[in-house]
């Protein structure tokens, strides 16, 4: 579905086979990130109330959803969402509370279709270009029923720093680049002494 670019191979040769191509790029990302195998196995206990679905959240995140979101592998788009999403909420509800409550996921939900973004630099080497994964339509939309829910859990229960600006709503890098300045400025004028450590993670192998 996509044009695979000339790259080389580690000898600096030119592939020209597109099957070539697409196994280099295959070989290199599946070097950098965990196989599913590789993952440790973690079960938690489930003590609680069984997990809520709230429609109103379903019905927003359909109603948000762009007209060129591309397709996932299950073959479900949007489009397909937003034309019939009253009659589709209820069984979306029960699809995503039955996957939820039960700890499984359906096949379809666990690929994706990789697509290939340029970072910059030499287009013909392969760790030049960034995978991005194009996931099931349906099993984003219980992602945000999820993430709204653990929300409204840190919210009530104060779980969250003060200074945690990612993943919270009315906060963004913005908003945690003005608070990064102001406290400079605040030493600054104070004549105080600041130390900056940043750290910029590459990649992560286990």
């Amino acid at each position: 579905m996509q044009n695979i670019p000339v790259i080389k191979d580690s000898n600096g040769q030119i592939i020209t086979d597109s099957i070539e191509e697409a196994n280099s790029f295959n070989f290199y990302y599946s070097t950098i990130f965990n196989s599913e195998g590789n993952v440790p196995h973690m079960q938690g206990k489930n003590t609680g109330e069984p997990f809520t679905i709230d429609i109103k959240i379903i019905r927003r995140r359909i109603g948000a959803i762009g007209k060129n979101k591309s397709v996932g592998p299950d073959r479900v788009s949007e489009e397909i969402l937003k034309l019939g999403v009253e009659a589709m909420i209820p069984y979306l509800a029960r699809l995503i509370d039955i996957t939820i409550n039960n700890g499984t996921l359906p096949g379809d939900w666990k690929r994706a279709t990789v697509s290939l973004t340029h970072k910059g630099g030499d287009r013909s080497l392969v760790t030049n270009y960034r995978p991005v994964s194009l996931t099931s339509v349906v099993c984003k939309q219980m992602e945000h029923v999820i993430a709204s829910f653990l929300r409204q859990v840190w919210d009530k229960n104060d779980w969250l720093y003060e200074g945690q600006h990612g993943i919270r709503l009315g906060y963004s890098y913005e908003s945690q680049v003005i608070t990064v300045c102001q406290d400079i400025a605040d030493s600054l004028g104070n004549g105080d002494r600041i130390d900056a450590v940043t750290v910029a993670f590459r990649k992560l192998l286990i």
